[in-house]
């Protein structure tokens, strides 16, 4: 009785330290899935991060000429209302006059070149539906030509920049046809 008693001691202890060593496997299992996992998420979050700061630096670099755009708008109105202002009488009686102009055409035409170059486009929405995202209402009047909610009247072009507002057009909107009197 005392050997098998000894024995089964024995096959208790060796069953407990296999226990043991199960336990232990399982605990060491469990962490090293812990820490892939962890892994996984640390890099899945770098990624994000590294594809966040390639979107935001694409961005800076497509819009960095914002403002500078914006202050070159100005000009672009004021080549165009010069070339408005024009008589064609006088341009045809003074032919210095007429290489003036042609010049203010020619500059008015490649700084827009300029702006279609970097992306910028100018919006001149005469006839267009009206859309809050891209003009901006002065007024209403009555237009036979225009239904209500087009744009009747442009007052000031407006501009995009690739894909984004510059400046809004101003214009005036049809509110439907002159009541007849």
């Amino acid at each position: 009785m005392g050997k098998s008693h000894k024995s089964e001691a024995n096959k208790e202890t060796t069953r407990k330290k296999a226990d043991q060593k199960s336990d232990k496997l399982e605990e060491l299992e469990a962490q090293v899935a812990n820490l892939k996992d962890q892994l996984l998420r640390a890099m899945a979050e770098t990624e994000n991060v590294r594809k966040r700061v390639e979107r935001e630096r694409e961005e800076a670099a497509k819009y960095a000429i914002t403002g500078l755009a914006r202050e070159l708008t100005n000009v672009a109105d004021n080549l165009g209302r010069a070339l408005e202002s024009v008589s064609k009488e006088g341009v045809e009686e003074n032919e210095s006059f007429k290489t003036f102009l042609e010049g203010v055409e020619m500059t008015e035409k490649e700084l827009l070149a300029t702006f279609a170059r970097h992306g910028i486009k100018k919006i001149e929405p005469l006839g267009e539906k009206f859309s809050h995202e891209h003009h901006q209402a002065m007024f209403e009047l009555e237009h036979d030509e225009f239904e209500e909610g087009h744009v009747a009247e442009l007052m000031q072009s407006g501009y995009l920049i690739h894909d984004r507002l510059l400046r809004p057009a101003l214009v005036g909107v049809s509110k439907g046809k002159k009541k007849k009197e």
